[in-house]
């Protein structure tokens, strides 16, 4: 099992070349959480966007110079790839990255157009590309590089807990995401070793929660491929080196559904200012909605692993949580055809202060009667009350109004 004094050894290899991260306070979540204080680290900011530079580059340092000559292989959904890439590049190492073909494309150009990185995308999972990179090294006779089942990875890992335990002494327990696991056995190994009184809380999404089902049956256990947005820890087998270290140092694991990462994401960006991915956000998640009741009252460190979430996503995120807010609404409005009604309509949602996105006059396609017309509108308003002001201000014009759902 890795020790505190790898992980103390990997911090001195790796000093200068990787960035202590900040850990600001957060007054809005302290406040919602009801926890004593609340801390983000903010992995988001490494130069990848992610925590997995930092067991990349203690695996880089550790290598041979004929290891080094023959070149490097990973199976990565996209973090541990563009950690690998940089620092390969950086080094002198030729780097070939096997990605899942759903990998988001932000982390497919910046691994292959930024890092050049050698770039083969293939399988529907990580585990399906993990295959193909075990292929590619025995054929190639590259030096694999495991995303977290590699001793030095998980040691790299471990620096973010010596770093917390610098920057928040005082801390009472931290939430980490879990994926394969080498994240947090090494930062559980750092922190319990240096404080054993410091909780140690995992977190996964509950569509591919393989740490927490292989503790539960006291083996490691691989599930069938699941669907989350937080695909940098969707990962569905634990390793054999990361398993025991997380039944050693972890004190629980929680689970968190897809709704509630996303509003955590949204969440961030908009009180934080902070852009997260999924995976990044599975921590304040499970604390926003009560899955981590031994947090209140308590000092607590949230781990944000990575901001490296695909634009798209990010958009689909903001809109339904618009709707869910009641900032965004779709209507209908059945209507008499005739000249100015619509003139009527418009003013009527001006008056009541929401404001038009999307306008759609249907008269042909629509189950309304002959001399009638159905408008869909897609408005902006500022909350559920004003949704229900103004359905009650278009029905009092005689107007037939649904809300889409």
């Amino acid at each position: 099992m890795v020790t505190l004094q790898d992980i103390l050894a990997a911090r001195e290899r790796i000093r200068g070349a990787i960035r202590p991260t900040p850990c600001p306070a957060s007054d809005y979540f302290t406040e919602r959480t009801g926890c004593s204080a609340i801390w983000f680290k903010m992995e988001n900011l490494q130069r990848t966007g992610a925590f997995k530079e930092r067991g990349a580059l203690n695996k880089l340092l550790t290598l041979t110079l004929e290891e080094k000559a023959r070149g490097v292989v990973a199976a990565s959904a996209g973090n541990h790839a563009q950690g690998l890439a940089y620092h390969a590049r950086r080094l002198g190492v030729k780097a070939t990255i096997v990605m899942p073909e759903r990998t988001p494309l932000i982390k497919v150009s910046r691994t292959r157009d930024d890092y050049e990185a050698r770039v083969i995308l293939k399988g529907a999972n990580f585990d399906e590309a993990y295959a193909e990179a075990l292929r590619v090294q025995e054929q190639e006779n590259l030096v694999f590089v495991h995303p977290f089942n590699d001793p030095h990875v998980i040691a790299g890992q471990g620096t973010i807990g010596l770093e917390l335990l610098e920057q928040i002494p005082f801390v009472d327990m931290v939430l980490v995401p879990i994926g394969g696991g080498g994240l947090i056995s090494g930062i559980a190994c750092a922190l319990k070793e240096t404080n054993p009184r410091i909780q140690v809380i995992g977190v996964q999404a509950a569509a591919v929660a393989s740490m927490k089902s292989s503790l539960e049956v006291g083996q490691v256990t691989e599930l069938p491929a699941g669907a989350t947005i937080a695909e940098g820890i969707s990962v569905r087998k634990p390793g054999d080196l990361t398993f025991p270290m997380v039944r050693k140092y972890v004190d629980e694991i929680v689970t968190v559904d897809e709704e509630e990462i996303a509003n955590a994401i949204l969440l961030l960006l908009e009180q934080e200012k902070s852009v997260v991915e999924g995976a990044g956000a599975v921590g304040l998640a499970a604390l926003l909605n009560g899955h981590v009741p031994r947090a209140v009252g308590r000092n607590v460190v949230v781990l944000l692993c990575g901001g490296n979430i695909d634009m798209n996503v990010i958009s689909r995120i903001i809109e339904r949580g618009l709707v869910k807010a009641g900032r965004l609404v779709r209507l209908e409005v059945s209507m008499p055809d005739r000249p100015g009604m619509l003139a009527r309509l418009t003013a009527q949602i001006a008056e009541q202060r929401a404001n038009v996105v999307e306008i759609h006059h249907n008269r042909a396609f629509s189950k309304t009667s002959l001399g009638e017309a159905m408008v869909g509108l897609t408005l902006e308003t500022t909350g559920r009350p004003h949704i229900q002001e103004l359905i009650a201000a278009l029905a009092r014009q005689g107007w037939q109004v649904t809300e889409e759902a």
